[in-house]
């Protein structure tokens, strides 16, 4: 990176300070020491510290302005190596505590006054009740801030947004709400320094918790009364008006002004006291977090070897899924949480006498977490056994199952495809399946190379009938089929995975550069599928063509709407066009099915399950990548 100095004055020089200017922004040495943004953001908030102690400080407008710059400042230049969650934390909590005091405080006559011309007293009283449960709250999340805690800054943003606007409504206070907009609009500037997540409480410290939170609810109520309570009342009298207000009873003191709705807060904070012991108290049991290690891994693979008959079997070693065995772990199923919803990855695989077993632990499983139940693609043959569990069965499509023996490029009815194999081979294309674990490094840059250049920059998809790699660091038993040009280089491939005590495969994902000539896909196809007869291989599930039914089908008006509606959407999921290109190789269709529990919750499933399958981005708050 070029850097260029510029020379300060000589005057400068006696004070050792010297100025570069640097292609990220000036940087600043003084005294041999170079100045880090976030050291002039702490050297403005403690001269204005300093000036608040000494009675130097006056122009409220002003500094609230320099300490947006103090805090801004240490943002621009974001590390976690450098304390910036200890000076926001600092800060929030010192933004949380003027806020208490304005809240608690009259108002500036002429502002109260301008104030009453557009809304009543007792909206001015309800905006200064609001303001002290979130000045209190934003408080607390200080705590949070400072140990880096996303939640905690979600929180606090949301509190200082609104605070911005009670300011507004319960007093003209134009300066705190600046300043309360101003640290918002910082904290959210700096949001890549908190990236610790909220972790799961147990049940145990959940009940320890709880008491404690309820006293503590009841000890800022006590605190607030007494406070803004008359000088003359006892502890008993401010006791009693403490229980009153968080039972939302007036009490026997009586507030006035601008803290006439203090009944209000008190009742809002009982309220947010209570709501979070029920939380800590009745939280149900987390789903497991940590993705399986090798040892269990290999435990499935070896269920997947011995009973994997289905052409779905293969795809639940993915690296991103969950098991649950039966007891006598001779049987497991894959499975994702989204959404609150368990969503359980095609058939389980294991001897059929396990399975029913194991599909009754993973009701209670699912039971004790508070967890949905779902399955995707779900075969005819285990259909049943998922009713008999509780769950419906909503038909999503038909696997396409091409019989090699059958297959052939002669006659009419195929003459596009059989026109697409020669146009290729005429331009000298070639194509060759290969076990992908004789990969070799430099072929296999290329085929990520063209998987990448097809994707376009989208991120992968798949969940339940594609797998997670082209080649795993694990035993690797899946088929490549490489399509290179007349040059030699890698334009196209297709890979399958195996299907045990069977003679099938599955197609896991189809890609070719999107420079090529059209027809690559189909002649891919079809040299994989003499390749594959010449292996013995008897069937191919080629791809899955989702609500095939319901396009070509429909069997009464509901089905036909359906299908029209399905029509429009193709531009986004390819339905009806994924269908045509299966339908060009004449396959057998096999129906799979979506289960799930209730009508009213399907559309929960639905949205886990696009998140899951790569259909539809998840929402995610950016931060970088740790």
């Amino acid at each position: 990176m070029r850097v260029t100095k510029h020379r300060v004055a000589p005057a400068r020089r006696t004070l050792r300070l010297r100025v570069e200017r640097h292609a990220l922004g000036p940087r600043i040495y003084f005294l041999g020491v170079r100045w880090h943004e976030w050291h002039l953001g702490a050297l403005i908030l403690g001269m204005l510290a300093a000036g608040l102690a000494l009675g130097l400080v006056h122009d409220a407008l002003p500094t609230v302005l320099a300490a947006a710059a103090g805090i801004w400042l240490p943002l621009r230049r974001l590390s976690r190596a450098e304390p910036l969650p200890l000076i926001v934390a600092v800060v929030a909590a010192a933004f949380a505590v003027i806020n208490l005091l304005s809240a608690l405080t009259p108002n500036i006559r002429w502002r109260g006054h301008l104030l009453l011309k557009i809304e009543a007293v007792e909206q001015l009283h309800v905006f200064h009740a609001l303001a002290i449960p979130a000045s209190i709250a934003l408080f607390v999340s200080a705590y949070y801030l400072y140990q880096r805690r996303l939640r905690a800054l979600q929180l606090a943003v949301a509190l200082l947004l609104a605070l911005g606007i009670l300011n507004l409504f319960k007093g003209l206070d134009f300066e705190e709400a600046i300043g309360d907009f101003a640290a918002a609009a910082i904290l959210w500037a700096g949001r890549g320094a908190f990236y610790v997540r909220h972790q799961p409480i147990s049940l145990r410290a959940g009940a320890l918790r709880a008491p404690l939170v309820l006293a503590a609810g009841w000890l800022i109520s006590f605190a607030l009364v007494m406070v803004a309570g008359p000088r003359n009342a006892s502890a008993g009298t401010l006791v009693r008006e403490t229980w009153d207000l968080l039972l939302w009873q007036r009490g026997p003191v009586g507030f006035h002004d601008e803290l006439g709705r203090l009944d209000l807060a008190v009742g809002l904070i009982g309220v947010a006291a209570l709501m979070i012991a029920a939380y800590l108290l009745f939280r149900p049991l987390a789903a497991p977090r940590d993705l399986p290690g090798a040892e269990v891994r290999a435990a499935a693979r070896a269920i997947v070897r011995a009973h994997g008959s289905d052409t779905l079997a293969y795809f639940k070693l993915r690296r991103d899924k969950h098991y649950l065995f039966s007891r006598d772990r001779s049987a497991f199923l894959g499975y994702r949480v989204e959404n609150r919803v368990l969503v359980v990855s095609g058939d389980p695989v294991g001897p059929p006498g396990a399975i029913g077993e194991l599909l009754t632990d993973l009701a209670a499983f699912a039971e004790e977490r508070d967890l949905a139940i779902a399955a995707l693609g779900v075969s005819e043959a285990l259909r049943l056994m998922f009713e008999q569990l509780g769950l419906r069965a909503l038909y999503m499509g038909d696997e396409a199952i091409i019989e090699t023996e059958q297959f052939s490029l002669d006659g009419r009815p195929i003459r596009k495809v059989r026109q697409s194999v020669t146009r290729l081979e005429k331009a000298h294309f070639s194509a060759d399946l290969v076990e992908a674990a004789r990969v070799d490094a430099a072929t296999l840059t290329a085929l990520e190379r063209v998987s990448a250049a097809w994707r376009g920059g989208r991120a992968e998809r798949g969940f339940s009938m594609a797998l997670d790699a082209l080649r795993r660091d694990d035993e690797d038993e899946t088929f490549v089929l490489i399509a290179r040009d007349a040059d030699g280089h890698v334009r196209g491939l297709l890979h399958f995975v195996p299907s045990f005590g069977r003679a099938a495969v599955s197609l896991s994902s189809m890609r070719r550069d999107p420079e090529t000539p059209n027809g690559l896909t189909e002649f891919m196809v079809v040299k994989a599928i003499e390749s594959l007869r010449a292996r013995g291989i008897t069937e191919i599930s080629l791809n899955f063509a989702a609500f095939a039914r319901l396009l070509h089908n429909p069997e009464n008006r509901l089905q036909r709407l359906l299908g029209r509606a399905l029509g429009w959407a193709d531009a986004v999921f390819q339905i009806e066009r994924l269908y045509r290109f299966n339908a060009k190789f004449f396959p057998r269709w096999e129906p799979r099915y979506l289960m799930y529990e209730r009508l009213i919750g399907l559309p929960r499933v639905a949205l886990a399950a696009l998140w899951l399958e790569g259909q539809l981005p998840k929402p995610r708050l950016r931060t970088p990548v740790r």
